[in-house]
């Protein structure tokens, strides 16, 4: 059966999840993974979202452009909050295109095109990697929570 998941689509195989059906599905735990996300990171992310995920100060006011600053990926921001389809669909897409509104501002460039789907998965499994093991397993739940709801 195929559903469409923040404009993704994914495999549900009668309810086995794997990160083979979910290429989107981030891998925390690979140190493979996670130390490309690293180096990926640095390149793409850093200058916006700070070395360590930090994020620019007075992320949630609106500067003088009228956009808001990069918000923080660490556990005080509010990456954790999305599934894994989303975050990947924003990276790659960008939020305009994940909230259906085309004239949405921002200053988040859409990866597609500059990274690929694996190193979109490296750089979003590097940042929760980076996340105290509360944060991550509160992400792990609402993973499960979201594919739950797709399944319904």
């Amino acid at each position: 059966m195929l559903l469409a998941a923040a404009g993704l689509y994914v495999l549900r195989a009668k309810g086995a999840w794997t990160a083979e059906l979910e290429p989107y599905a981030l891998r925390p735990d690979d140190l493979q993974t996670v130390q490309a996300g690293a180096r990926i990171y640095a390149q793409h992310c850093a200058a916006c979202h700070g070395v360590r995920g930090e994020g620019q100060p007075n992320w949630r006011e609106h500067g003088p452009n009228g956009l808001l600053p990069a918000p923080p990926h660490d556990e005080s921001g509010h990456t954790w909050h999305h599934p894994d389809a989303q975050l990947f669909a924003i990276t790659k897409h960008g939020l305009a295109q994940l909230i259906r509104q085309p004239g949405y501002r921002t200053d988040m460039p859409r990866y597609d095109g500059v990274l690929s789907d694996t190193e979109i998965v490296a750089v979003l499994s590097w940042i929760k990697a980076q996340w105290p093991q509360e944060t991550r397993v509160r992400h792990d739940q609402l993973n499960d929570q979201y594919r739950k709801s797709l399944e319904r």
